[in-house]
């Protein structure tokens, strides 16, 4: 009975070796698929929406100019045209109309627009053209008029720059910010004063001033032969 009873221990120990060695092991594949595979594509981003460029309008106009104005140094802009040129002084205390013509200066609006009404002994009024690309210009920097500021002691003296008054529903005299004119009477037509709103003069070039007032003109004034401004920059 001991025999068996070390017999039977022995087989029993056997067939739990056995057992051991033939329990199958975890395979490196077999771990690999036990691991959850994720999306590769990345997930779809959204398209941020362009901003709509910056355009002056009548109810952001006096805001924006009034805040241009807070760091505005320049003062003089040279203004070369196909007959020569000439430069303007800026007045200080005429904030908007400076700041405008400043703003409009480094916009490169001026370029390529024509002296397009010359009164002989009177005025001549640029910054208008009848160019597609300068009504182009006109949309993409806005749509608006500035208000008259003829109350700072300024005379339409000869060489006085100002500005006109738009026509076209305006009964206040608001200003048409995109036109110029210059005073060549001599000494000045001071029948403006009042109306309309000085804000430089002529500092250097009456010459070609008075050079383009004796041009020819047609109709309204417009000179027979196209005037160009080739350019209006701001100088020191």
């Amino acid at each position: 009975m001991a025999f068996n009873k070390s017999y039977n221990i022995t087989i029993l120990l056997l067939i739990f070796l056995v057992a051991c060695q033939e329990k199958p092991k975890t395979t490196t594949s077999d771990k690999k698929a036990t691991i959850t595979i994720k999306d590769s594509v990345p997930p779809k981003e959204e398209i941020p929406k362009e901003e709509e460029p910056f355009k002056l309008t009548d109810e952001n106009a006096i805001e924006f100019f009034f805040n241009y104005n807070k760091s505005l140094k320049d003062d003089k802009v040279k203004i070369t045209t196909s007959l020569g040129s000439f430069t303007i002084q800026l007045y200080d205390d005429v904030p908007y109309h400076k700041a405008n013509f400043i703003y409009l200066t480094k916009q490169g609006y001026f370029d390529h627009t024509q002296f397009h009404r010359v009164v002989k002994n009177f005025i001549i009024q640029g910054g208008n053209s009848d160019d597609k690309a300068t009504a182009d210009k006109r949309r993409a920097i806005g749509r608006y008029l500035l208000p008259p500021d003829a109350k700072k002691g300024y005379k339409h003296h000869r060489g006085t720059i100002s500005m006109p008054s738009s026509e076209v529903n305006n009964p206040h005299m608001l200003a048409s910010p995109y036109e110029f004119f210059i005073v060549v009477t001599d000494p000045g037509s001071y029948h403006l004063d009042g109306e309309y709103t000085p804000f430089g003069k002529v500092i250097e070039g009456m010459d070609v001033v008075d050079k383009i007032n004796v041009q020819p003109v047609g109709k309204g004034d417009w000179p027979f032969k196209n005037i160009y401004i080739t350019k209006a920059e701001v100088v020191k």
